[in-house]
């Protein structure tokens, strides 16, 4: 009984022996495109390293006992954009290499439908064909530059997505667009689309100033985004509101941007 026992203790021991290796985790959304991995022999020179391969969880049917092998997504029936999850167990004495992890990726793909903005400032916009999760940047042209003024998750599947967002509108004509970048570092935008608003000219004073700055428009106080750049293009401010506190600014020459214009301050 005692050497049934240790029988049994070893092969319990082998099993686990056997069974121990490594995983290779990758994530992502489903783009159209197969991974590529290449798969070098164990450590004895006696098989090769990749033991299984499993997508979303099932157990592929991929050819893995050869020096590189792909797998195909087409078996288990994956909708662009979705997501994926893929397991490669390997040996423990060696390591497989994905050569194109990039594929998973979400890449920016969205064609605009149609795309919109009302006078208080609502950008409404539709989208087809994205295939990936990846946020759009709203980005309103002023101070004769596209600037940044919000974000919106992008939804990420084929089929019409459809978005709003609130800008807040300087006078005269506004332009505004939206952009994706993805993994490559290429923006992807959209045409801008225009609209004449309602706020009134706006202007600022003092420009020689020791403590604030005031916005009005008809001699009344009024909210505007407003940056200040010192004399080397550093911003030193930036924000929304009618009045800026410039007391703790070091005495000198400023820049202003605000509402559509751009000028200039001394700070006494």
């Amino acid at each position: 009984m005692k050497h049934i026992l240790t029988i049994l203790i070893f092969v319990a021991f082998l099993s686990k022996g056997f069974a121990q290796g490594g995983v290779i985790i990758l994530e992502g959304n489903y783009q159209g495109k197969n991974l590529y991995v290449q798969n070098p022999f164990g450590s004895g020179g006696v098989g090769f390293c990749v033991t299984e391969v499993l997508v979303n969880g099932n157990i592929t049917t991929d050819e893995i006992n050869s020096s590189a092998f792909e797998i195909d997504f087409k078996p288990h029936k994956l909708s662009i954009g979705e997501k994926v999850e893929i397991k490669i167990k390997h040996k423990e004495d060696c390591k497989p290499k994905v050569l194109n992890p990039e594929v998973l990726k979400p890449k920016s793909t969205f064609e605009v439908i149609s795309m919109t903005v009302d006078k208080d400032g609502t950008v409404k916009w539709s989208t087809k064909s994205e295939t990936g999760k990846l946020t759009y940047a709203v980005e309103q042209f002023r101070w004769n530059k596209w600037v940044k003024v919000g974000d919106v998750d992008g939804i990420g599947t084929p089929s019409t997505n459809n978005y709003t967002f609130k800008v807040t509108l300087h006078s005269g004509k506004n332009q505004i667009r939206v952009r994706q970048t993805d993994y490559t570092g290429q923006p992807r935008l959209s045409k801008a689309v225009e609209v004449v608003s309602d706020v009134p000219d706006i202007t600022f004073a003092p420009q020689k100033a020791s403590k604030d700055i005031s916005f009005v428009a008809a001699d009344k106080p009024i909210e505007t985004m407003y940056e200040i750049y010192d004399q080397y293009g550093n911003v030193v401010k930036r924000g929304y509101g009618d009045k800026i506190d410039v007391s703790n600014l070091t005495k000198g020459g400023y820049f202003l941007n605000y509402d559509n214009k751009m000028g200039e301050f001394i700070k006494k």
